[in-house]
């Protein structure tokens, strides 16, 4: 037997055999160079022929795996548009190399560039380079991928969404790269897709084709493993999924600890589809709909009427349940192109979130717009991210009430009782808790920005993973400070971070006085059993 050791993304147990996805990628053939003319139409129908191919999975992505993740595809179609990277193949044509030496070069020179880049957001579309680059090479060449015809635990150096899109699904029991991390598209689906996935893993190719377990919440791949091992492991998977059967009990069950305590347990979301998932999950309410998946998924700005009908689907959905819709966060690890946003050194620290909307403050009136005239349609609750001081809240509710005063002047109905909150995300927020509370309806504590910046470290440093800590005891005395200070002004005080649906943390976070718990749809029914056994 062999033993792999890699990282966690998706825990879970899988048992089957491996197939192994290698990118079959195209080299320079020894062929005869045709003229620069007949070389660029090459090119040229190969790459129409690309963005077709991409087109088509963009649609296959919104019916299985939902917006958010579908929203790559039209990346790589506008990347292949890209005139900087079209100039360069049509300039290496136009000197006499071949349609695929030119798209080779186009790969190492662009994907290097990306790669090069210090921030990590830029970092990853390296990947996306070397994606459609091969996409367009494989047409050029006549390249047919390999064929996965059985349920199987994929291992690849780093599956592209493309190549995952492409497989079968019904073939996907896990799936281990060789690198990418947390934030790689692999990790991305793998969790959209609810399956056990590795990353990091440096496996032997010899494997392919081999028995094995994998047991990705201690990141091992068992290849090869005796029966006694086959045995215990089926055995856990049995039970596990009979706990997943027994959850189902828990739907409608108010979620009081046995003292009597009510905690709000809500659902983190994106778009439509994750909201439909936590009402399935029995979500009690929405305490963070992330709001900037409507700029994320277009090529400009949301009209206000796109939002507004966004936000009035969810709140309709919902029937009558809290809806928490958090106003633009983008900057740092989330960049949008045609917001032209400049290079920066240190963009955790930078222009980001709340920074922007008070900066260009007809972007932030727009989604104000469609926020209050969606209020009418259910119970709608406003948050503001990266609050650091009072001031910026002061000017918030002074550009809301703008807002307001013209709907009013148009005869646009809205609620006039609007709850609204801010996230919790910096020391300094939290340390000023007092006098945010006296301006604002509740509080929102994000503990994976809050542990980033109190312990200073980039959590999308991949170097920095050992010194994070989400159970130090600073990021546990701010909650407690927050939750106190809250709670004397007549705030309720949320969760929404990775902490708040750790079962491991759950009891202690009630107790420090948390009032609500928002994590994803999938984690509802599994917290809600565990606050149910508190004291």
């Amino acid at each position: 037997m062999k033993v792999y050791q890699g990282k966690c993304v998706v825990g879970g147990i899988a048992i089957g055999k491996i197939a192994l996805v290698k990118e079959n990628l195209p080299q320079e053939q020894n062929q005869d160079v045709l003229t620069p003319e007949e070389e660029l139409e090459r090119f040229q129908n190969s790459k129409a022929k690309a963005i077709e191919e991409i087109n088509a999975l963009h649609q296959k992505a919104l019916k299985e795996i939902g917006e958010e993740e579908a929203m790559i595809f039209e990346v790589h179609a506008m990347m292949l548009e890209d005139l900087d990277y079209n100039e360069f193949i049509e300039e290496k044509i136009a000197q006499g190399q071949s349609a695929s030496h030119a798209l080779l070069e186009a790969r190492e020179y662009f994907s290097t560039l990306f790669a090069q880049m210090d921030d990590e957001y830029m970092k990853e579309r390296s990947a996306d380079i070397l994606d459609i680059s091969n996409r367009v090479l494989k047409i050029l060449s006549g390249v047919v991928e390999r064929e996965i015809k059985e349920p199987s635990i994929i291992l690849a150096d780093d599956l592209s969404p493309s190549q995952t899109l492409q497989l079968d699904r019904s073939c996907f029991l896990a799936l281990v790269t060789r690198y990418g991390s947390n934030n790689s598209h692999t990790a991305i689906l793998a969790r959209t897709m609810g399956i056990p996935a590795c990353i990091q893993m440096h496996y032997d190719e010899s494997v392919d084709g081999e028995v094995a377990i994998l047991d990705s919440e201690s990141g091992k791949l068992y290849v090869n493993p005796s029966e006694q091992l086959l045995k215990e492991f089926t055995e856990i998977q049995e039970r596990k999924a009979k706990e997943q059967e027994e959850l189902q009990a828990y739907i409608g069950k108010p979620t009081l600890t046995q003292s009597g305590k009510k905690i709000m347990l809500y659902a983190n979301i994106g778009n439509l589809e994750d909201a439909k998932s936590a009402l399935q999950n029995d979500a009690e309410g929405i305490g963070l709909f992330r709001s900037e998946f409507l700029y994320l998924q277009k090529n400009t700005y949301p009209s206000e009427d796109e939002q507004f009908e966004a936000y009035k689907e969810v709140l309709e959905l919902m029937g009558g349940k809290k809806v928490v819709i958090r106003t633009l966060d983008i900057g740092a690890d989330k960049k949008i192109d045609y917001f032209d946003l400049d290079f920066e050194e240190n963009p955790a620290l930078g222009y980001r979130a709340i920074r922007i909307c008070l900066d260009r403050k007809e972007i932030f009136k727009t989604q104000l717009r469609a926020l209050c005239k969606a209020s009418v349609y259910g119970k709608l609750a406003v948050m503001f991210p990266m609050i650091t001081s009072l001031w910026e809240v002061q000017e918030i509710k002074k550009i809301l009430q703008e807002v307001q005063n013209e709907l009013k002047e148009q005869g646009l109905e809205y609620d006039e009782n609007l709850e609204l909150g801010v996230m919790i995300e910096t020391p300094a927020s939290a340390l000023i808790a007092q006098d945010l509370a006296k301006e604002v309806d509740f509080f929102s504590i994000g503990t994976n920005d809050l542990t980033q910046y109190t312990l200073a470290l980039d959590r999308q440093n991949p170097k920095l993973e050992r010194f994070a800590n989400p159970y130090h005891p600073a990021i546990f005395k701010l909650i407690k400070m927050v939750v106190d200070a809250g709670h004397q002004n007549n705030c309720w005080i949320g969760v929404c971070g990775e902490l708040a649906g750790d079962l491991k943390v759950c009891e202690e976070l009630i107790g420090l006085g948390v009032d609500e718990l928002s994590v994803s749809p999938a984690m509802i029914l599994s917290l809600r059993k565990r606050i149910l056994l508190i004291k």
